[in-house]
C-alpha cells in the first residue's frame, strides 16, 4: 500500500498546544461566568438522529447538515427509481443520523426527553463542537465550538437582563473594551411589518433590511422590490432606516411610528422594561445598543432578538441569540418559554488573536524539568520529582541519559522555569543543584529543602 500525503477536510483545524492553551483560557472564562450565573452544564452527543434534526433550520439548514451513511450496506433499501428521484428522496433511506448544527435543538430535544427529571426554571450551559457543510471562509468553519447558555421554563425578562449581564462580564474578563450588544424584538419588527402595509411577509423584509450593513440601503430598496414589495411600502419604510439616535430616543420614535399597533406595543415595552432592569442592575449600556434592523433567526425567535460585535476587527458576530416561545412544541413539549444565548469560540479567538489580548501567563507548560545523567542520578531524582508534583507543581523527568545541553534546550523551548539536575558531588552530599531558566542563576540545596523552596517560589 503506498503512502497518502496527510490532509485536512476542508473548514476544519488542528490546534496546536499554544492555541489549545488559548482556547481553554476562553472555554474556562466563559464557564466561570455561566456557573456564577447559576448555570449548569450538559452535553448531548455529536450525531443526532436525522428525524430530529430536518425542517428545524429551515431549507438552506437542511442542506448545511452533515448527515452520515447508515453503516453496513447502505443501498440495499435503495431502488433505480429513488436514484431516478434526486437525493431528496434517497436521503432517507441511506442516512438516519446527522451530525448536529448547533446546541439549540439537541437541548429542546434533551428537555423534553428529561423533562420529569429537571427543576424548571431549567439553566443549562454546553460547550460542544457543532458542525456545518458551509462554504468555509475567514471567520467561518465547518467544525467550530459553541458555548450556549439557556433558561427555559419562565417567561421573566430578568433572564433577558442576565444575558446582557454575561455577555459583559465575559468580555470583561477576555480584556474585549470596544464591542456592541445590538438588541431588537420580533414584536418591534412585526410592528414595523403592520405599519407599512407588510403584515405576513416580515420574514422576507426582516431577512432583507438585516443586511442593510453589509449591502447598503439602495441595494435592501432593490432588493425589498425583487422580492415583491411596493415602492408606497418601501415609502413607508424609509423613516425606520433613517432613524439615528441613543435607546430611548429610537423607543420613543417607535411609539409614535407604531401609534396603535398592539404587537409593536408589546415590543417596545418589553424593551423599555429589559433596559430599565439592566439600569439598575448597574450593566455598563453605553455597550447595549437598540438596532431596529437587527432580524434573526426569524423561524424559532419570537421575543428580544442579541448579536454582538467587537467594533474595529475584521470578524463578524461573535455572540448572537434570542428568546423562543415555543422551542420544545416540535418535539410535543407545547408552551414552554426559553431564552438563550450563543458564543462562538473560533470568532472570539480570532478577535483577541487580531488585537493581541492574550495574556502570557496562559502559555501553560512544565514548571520543573529533571534532568539525568546515568542510571544513579535517575534513581536519585525520580522520587523528588514526585514530591515536587505532590505539592501541585507541573514536573517531569527528561527520558532519556543524553548530553545536558539537550536536556537544557529541551527546558527553553518549553519554557521550563526551574532545571533540577544532580551528580556524583551532589548525590554524595543528598544535595541538587536548581538552575533559574529565565535568570540562569543556580544554587545548591539540600534534597529535602527542594519541595519547601519550590513551594515558595
Amino acid at each position: 500500500m503506498g503512502t497518502t500525503k496527510p490532509s485536512l477536510p476542508k473548514g476544519t483545524r488542528d490546534f496546536g498546544t499554544l492555541q489549545m492553551n488559548r482556547r481553554n483560557f476562553i472555554f474556562d472564562t466563559i464557564r466561570e461566568v455561566f456557573t456564577k450565573h447559576g448555570f449548569q452544564p450538559i452535553e448531548t452527543p455529536a450525531m443526532e438522529n436525522l428525524s430530529v434534526l430536518m425542517g428545524k433550520y429551515g431549507e438552506e439548514g437542511d442542506q448545511l447538515l452533515f448527515k452520515i451513511l447508515n453503516s453496513g450496506d447502505y443501498l440495499a433499501e435503495v431502488k433505480e427509481e429513488d436514484f431516478r428521484q434526486g437525493a431528496k428522496k434517497m436521503l432517507p433511506k441511506i442516512a438516519e443520523k446527522g451530525l448536529r448544527y448547533d446546541l439549540t435543538v439537541p437541548f429542546a430535544r434533551y428537555v423534553v426527553m428529561n423533562r420529569h427529571e429537571i427543576t424548571f426554571p431549567f439553566k443549562r450551559y454546553q460547550i460542544q463542537p457543532v458542525w456545518r457543510a458551509d462554504r468555509p471562509q475567514k471567520g467561518r468553519y465547518r467544525e467550530f465550538y459553541q458555548c450556549d447558555a439557556d433558561v427555559i421554563g419562565t417567561n421573566s425578562l430578568l433572564c433577558e437582563v442576565e444575558i446582557i449581564s454575561m455577555i459583559t462580564e465575559t468580555l470583561q474578563k477576555l480584556s474585549i473594551c470596544d464591542y456592541t450588544i445590538k438588541i431588537n424584538h420580533r414584536k418591534i419588527l412585526a410592528g414595523i411589518a403592520e405599519k407599512i402595509g407588510a403584515s405576513g411577509k416580515e420574514g422576507d423584509l426582516c431577512a432583507t433590511i438585516d443586511k442593510l450593513e453589509k449591502i447598503g440601503k439602495e441595494n435592501v430598496q432593490k432588493e425589498l422590490l425583487a422580492r415583491g414589495f411596493s415602492s408606497q411600502t418601501l415609502e413607508a419604510l424609509e423613516p425606520v432606516l433613517q432613524f439615528f439616535g441613543d435607546n430611548s430616543e429610537k423607543l420613543s420614535f417607535l411609539t409614535s411610528f407604531f401609534g396603535d399597533s398592539a404587537i409593536g406595543k408589546i415590543g417596545i415595552s418589553e424593551m423599555r422594561t429589559i433596559l430599565e432592569w439592566s439600569e439598575w442592575a448597574g450593566l455598563p449600556l453605553q455597550h447595549v445598543q437598540l438596532d431596529l434592523t437587527l432580524a434573526r433567526g426569524l423561524t424559532y425567535y419570537t421575543g428580544t432578538i442579541f448579536e454582538v460585535k467587537v467594533n474595529n476587527v475584521q470578524i463578524g458576530s461573535i455572540s448572537g441569540g434570542g428568546r423562543y416561545d415555543n422551542l420544545t412544541g416540535t418535539f410535543g413539549l407545547e408552551g414552554v418559554s426559553g431564552v438563550g444565548f450563543s458564543f462562538g469560540v473560533d470568532r472570539l479567538y480570532d478577535v483577541m488573536n487580531e488585537l493581541n489580548l492574550f495574556p502570557e501567563t496562559v502559555q501553560k507548560t512544565t514548571e520543573v524539568l529533571f534532568t539525568q545523567f546515568d542510571e544513579a542520578s535517575f534513581r536519585y531524582l525520580l522520587p523528588l520529582m514526585y514530591a515536587v508534583r505532590k505539592i501541585g507543581k507541573s514536573a517531569e523527568m527528561y527520558p532519556d541519559a543524553v548530553k545536558l545541553k539537550k536536556q537544557l534546550d529541551y527546558a527553553n523551548t518549553k519554557r521550563v522555569q526551574w532545571v533540577v539536575l544532580a551528580g556524583g558531588n551532589e548525590i554524595a552530599e543528598n544535595k541538587v543543584t536548581l538552575k533559574n531558566m529565565t535568570s540562569g542563576n543556580q544554587i545548591q540545596l539540600f534534597a529535602h529543602e527542594l519541595v519547601t523552596f519550590l513551594e515558595t517560589h
